[in-house]
């Protein structure tokens, strides 16, 4: 894939395309792309996760050792959270078919960040919106299994 048709996967990424469009051509010109064999792992629960990644092409299974699994495929990103905090998987992701992904470093990513203000302050709302709802979901649903 050529550097722009990275950049558009990465713009259909909803946490990624708040980085703006510059950003994201220094995302692309940073990471690296990784083909995964059907049934291999791209990363396993318990591993320090140092990146994150966008599916291209395929799809993988998300799951937590607890019995919540997930399937996602093109424009999915996983690792969201690695991106920006050091901290260890807490789930693994196995190829159910022929894969690709971009990978992107934290490094890279808090470079990125780093360059554009502006699109690291985005981000930072974004998150604490998120953390708004989770928070407000989780009290809606503490207050449902009380009664």
């Amino acid at each position: 894939m050529s550097i722009d048709d990275d950049v558009a996967l990465l713009e259909r990424v909803p946490t990624l395309r708040l980085l703006g469009r510059e950003s994201l051509r220094m995302l692309a010109i940073g990471s690296e792309q990784r083909n995964v064999p059907r049934g291999d792992p791209l990363f396993q629960q318990g591993e320090d996760a140092d990146s994150g990644f966008v599916v291209q092409r395929g799809a993988f299974r998300i799951d937590d050792g607890a019995g919540a699994e997930i399937t996602v495929g093109p424009g999915a990103l996983l690792g969201e959270l690695a991106l920006v905090v050091a901290m260890r998987r807490p789930s693994t992701a196995t190829a159910l078919e022929y894969s690709s992904v971009i990978r992107i470093n934290r490094s890279l990513f808090q470079r990125v960040l780093e360059s554009d203000p502006a699109a690291a302050r985005r981000l930072r709302d974004e998150f604490a919106t998120r953390t708004s709802q989770i928070a407000s979901d989780i009290l809606i649903a503490g207050g449902k299994l009380s009664t």
